[in-house]
């Protein structure tokens, strides 16, 4: 579907989604309006969308919550598309293995997350179980993942200085802070599209381009707004999506994390609460691989108890964006 200078051009996306046609063109080996029209021509396929996302723990925004659901037999997709509609739900995939579906629900505050997973959780009457499990610190983000498509030099060159590794942050005691007015409104626009201009920014919000620009700037040096490139992995390369479940021995869940964060299929790692403590999305080129992964990645973890699969059958939602529904 897609060529390599597609995949390189989605590959610099993925390092900065924003970063500028300038340099985009001299890592993809293309000039400035090629790349931008491969660009363009994705993006009217409905193969790659960029979205400014927010980072949680940074700012008063509420707090992530993994569901592994259970559905009644053959309404499994009908499940999925009632939960995909439910604005809470950040994330989710349709899986095979001990669960059928994942949702990534996030929820201002405990009131709201008691009354969604308990009251007024979608298609409830086709859901035969459902497990919990908070996501507490994340060692790594899809913000983050490197496709590896593109030199060392192209990912230090492309991504903002401000964009460090979860786990060597050393900020987690400090208290999240709020956003002003205009920086939500922002961060708003640019979750619609991550590579909106400034100056369509300034005028959606009939601010001066110094104003907008300077909140912008204070998103991004704070590490509180990322730009994330979304594409199906399998244009990249990478044929198989699952999640790790794992359960770690609680005075290894650091260095376990670390060590999983540093493997290059790994786009997102978290520390959880429950059954499983150690929770990751990952890529690999087949499915094949999964074996070579879970006997030299996963069984080399330090302070493994045990460990669960769930393979990716579909994507249906990613960063509160239909993946189906790009454009």
């Amino acid at each position: 579907m897609i060529d390599d200078l597609d995949r390189r051009v989605i590959a610099a996306l993925q390092l900065n989604g924003r970063a500028p046609w300038s340099a985009i063109a001299r890592w993809v080996g293309a000039s400035e309006t090629t790349a931008q029209r491969r660009y363009q021509a994705l993006r009217e396929r409905r193969l790659l969308h960029v979205t400014g996302t927010l980072e949680l723990d940074r700012i008063w925004a509420g707090s992530s919550m993994l569901v592994r659901v259970q559905a009644m037999p053959g309404k499994g997709l009908e499940l999925a598309e009632l939960l995909a509609r439910c604005p809470q739900a950040r994330f989710l995939a349709v899986v095979t293995g001990t669960a059928d579906l994942i949702v990534d629900f996030v929820a201002a505050d405990n009131d709201q997350l008691m009354r969604l997973l308990f009251d007024d959780l979608p298609g409830a009457h086709l859901i035969t179980s459902t497990e919990c499990v908070a996501v507490i610190r994340t060692f790594t983000s899809a913000a983050l993942w490197d496709t590896g498509l593109l030199s060392r030099e192209a990912a230090a060159d492309l991504r903002p200085a401000a964009l460090a590794p979860s786990c060597e942050r050393e900020d987690w005691d400090r208290a999240p802070q709020a956003l002003s007015d205009l920086e939500q409104a922002v961060a708003g626009v640019l979750a619609e599209d991550g590579r909106t201009p400034v100056s369509t920014l300034a005028r959606r919000l009939e601010r001066s381009e110094s104003s907008v620009s300077r909140a912008l700037d204070r998103l991004v040096s704070r590490g509180v707004l990322h730009f994330r490139t979304l594409a199906d992995p399998a244009l990249l390369g990478y044929q198989v999506e699952f999640m790790v479940w794992l359960s770690v021995e609680p005075d290894r869940l650091g260095e376990a994390g670390r060590s999983l964060a540093r493997h290059p299929g790994t786009k997102f790692l978290s520390a959880a609460t429950g059954r499983f403590n150690l929770v990751g999305h990952m890529v690999l080129p087949r499915r094949a691989d999964l074996f070579r992964y879970s006997v030299e990645v996963i069984g080399a973890l330090p302070g493994l108890i045990a460990s669960d699969v769930t393979v990716h059958l579909a994507t249906v939602k990613y960063a509160w964006t239909r993946m189906d529904q790009f454009g």
